[in-house]
């Protein structure tokens, strides 16, 4: 059985916009982060004690005015041991052909004390070929980029 799509609508509010009356940066990551995290409860159930590691890739295309509907679907597309990375793409607006948005979120498993633990259970991903697929394709791409991690610790943090 393929994962559960996470399905989220937002308005866009003044509040959300920047000064040309668009939906700001910050929201829109803000937007792309909520639908990554429900996908990603989702996937791993009520046990789940998950935290961002990573954004891994956020591409915006088209900017989006105030009082638009915007809707996003999230779902995972990875799972590797305690960490798991989600799609997030916002569907086309009205008129348009191609997402306005789509991303790549990683998180990982936590315990009560903030350290990377297993999943907590099993979790399925999204089908591929189909929907995902170019966000299965640019994680392929990125999969040889290595955090940072390393070379704060290399540089004796």
């Amino acid at each position: 059985m393929p994962a559960p799509e996470t399905t989220n609508h937002r308005l866009v509010l003044p509040a959300d916009a920047n000064h040309h009356g668009t939906l700001y940066a910050g929201s829109l990551l803000r937007y792309a982060l909520e639908t990554a995290y429900a996908a990603a409860c989702r996937g791993t159930g009520p046990q789940a004690n998950l935290m961002l590691r990573r954004v891994l890739s956020l591409e915006c295309r088209r900017s989006v005015p105030v009082g638009a509907l915007v809707e996003l679907r999230g779902a995972v597309l990875q799972v590797k041991q305690g960490s798991l990375v989600v799609g997030v793409v916002g569907m086309p607006l009205t008129g348009h052909t191609l997402p306005w948005m789509d991303g790549l979120m990683g998180f990982v498993q936590v315990d009560a004390a903030g350290l990377p633990v297993g999943l907590p259970a099993e979790v399925e991903t999204a089908d591929c070929p189909g929907f995902w697929q170019p966000l299965h394709e640019r994680l392929d791409k990125l999969a040889t980029v290595r955090g940072a991690t390393g070379d704060w610790l290399a540089a004796g943090w």
